[in-house]
């Protein structure tokens, strides 16, 4: 005999929430759509060869070892290149604070974990990086928008923060503004963190993915004790490893490493070491340049499209680095409404509305009225039909729009 039985869902699982990314990749699905919506690494740039090598010698060298568990902190060469490949950029840690996490996602989730209370304040870029927001989110805490202008958040919007637990920071080719912060501004802002007393989470994903010059050292160099940062190997080797890092304050690394053991015990140690095994002899230095340079062009494809093809009105900003433009559309256009129409027209992009912390988006921003563009995984050419096809549905909702009927009418009269 059955019985019926109920699940009841803890109050954190209410704050779970479908990623809007992963939703709208499932349309490009549909043939004849072209995807600028994805925040994938293009699979052209994976180093297959290499990883072939080097899955053959871990398996031929260590078997045992890499198929056996591993260590919660991470397999110790590994923690070992990643803190001199820090120390190369201008950030100087132990490998004993090196965390390898699974993905830098996992980071995050750590990060939420071990230090968000239910109500406790988050202050975050307007926008900021949507996988953040999920990740955080179970957790309970209370956002808080930090002002900010082109450069980046305003020092002086700190204050605006002052007992939030933590600042997260996307200083490198921000996902999703591509905006990158400059050094001075960098400077300022740890400075007021630090006056506060203010941690800061630092997230840098992309930072290796620049086009005209290296972005500045990491935030974190100046004060090292005051932040966590995260890095990932998804975005320079392949995503499929999921392999990130942590590098966290020697008092704040057990609790974390504690949070790590509890979710999954450890990375896996068989990715770990295929990936030292390719990394470990500089492949890096070599390999990188050739992504920067293909998208490179992408980047500049898509420049010259949108320059094209926008209507009057749109707003956008070369970005030195990353994977994204930020377009800011007219106040009165939804970029979330004008989707169906889009991929409609065989082009998909994603709205700009969830990269907002509910109800804590700062003065000034307009979410719904904002859409993020990829230009890593489509060729140049996609790219401008793409791009050409969205000028279209924007030029034609903007001639169907009240405002614009009524701008018409008044030259009409006039």
């Amino acid at each position: 005999m059955s019985r019926n039985t109920t699940w009841t869902l803890a109050r954190r699982a209410e704050r779970l929430n479908p990623s809007t990314i992963r939703e709208i990749l499932k349309l490009t699905e549909r043939p004849g759509i072209v995807s600028l919506a994805g925040g994938l690494p293009s699979a052209d740039t994976f180093p297959v060869a290499a990883m072939q090598e080097a899955t053959a010698r871990v398996l031929r060298d260590t078997p045992r070892e890499a198929l056996q568990y591993a260590a919660s902190e991470g397999y110790g060469p590994l923690r070992d290149w990643v803190a001199a490949d820090l120390a190369r950029h201008g950030l100087a840690v132990s490998a004993e604070q090196v965390l390898i996490t699974s993905g830098s996602q996992q980071g995050l989730d750590l990060v939420g974990k071990v230090l968000i209370d239910p109500g406790s304040r988050v202050a975050v870029e307007s926008p900021t990086y949507l996988g953040a927001l999920q990740a955080f989110a179970p957790y309970e805490p209370e956002f808080t928008a930090l002002a900010g202008d082109e450069a980046g958040p305003l020092p002086a919007g700190l204050a605006a923060a002052r007992g939030a637990r933590f600042a997260y920071l996307v200083p490198n080719f921000q996902n999703p503004s591509g905006r990158c912060i400059t050094a001075e501004r960098r400077a300022a802002l740890m400075q007021a963190a630090i006056a506060q007393g203010l941690p800061v989470v630092e997230d840098n994903p992309y930072g290796e993915l620049w086009y005209d010059a290296p972005p500045p050292p990491p935030m974190a160099a100046g004060a090292p004790e005051a932040a966590i940062y995260l890095g990932s190997f998804s975005k320079v080797l392949a995503p499929g490893l999921r392999l990130g890092w942590l590098v966290a304050p020697r008092p704040l690394f057990p609790k974390l490493l504690q949070a790590k053991q509890a979710a999954d015990l450890h990375t896996p140690g068989f990715n770990q070491r295929v990936a030292h095994a390719v990394v470990q002899d500089g492949f890096l230095d070599r390999h990188v340049p050739t992504i920067r340079e293909r998208y490179r062009r992408n980047r500049d494809a898509m420049a010259a499209a949108l320059a094209a093809h926008l209507p009057a009105g749109c707003r956008w900003a070369m970005p030195a680095g990353g994977m994204f433009f930020w377009v800011e559309l007219p106040d009165h256009l939804d970029a979330t409404a004008l989707l169906p129409a889009a991929v409609q027209a065989g082009v998909a992009y994603v709205p700009g509305a969830d990269f907002f912390p509910h109800g804590a988006a700062a003065a000034g921003t307009r979410p719904a009225s904002t859409l993020r563009l990829s230009f890593v995984t489509a060729s140049p050419e996609q790219i401008g039909s793409a791009v050409a096809a969205l000028g279209r549905v924007l030029a034609a909702a903007e001639a169907a729009t009240p405002v614009a009927a009524a701008a018409n009418r008044s030259r009409i009269e006039a």
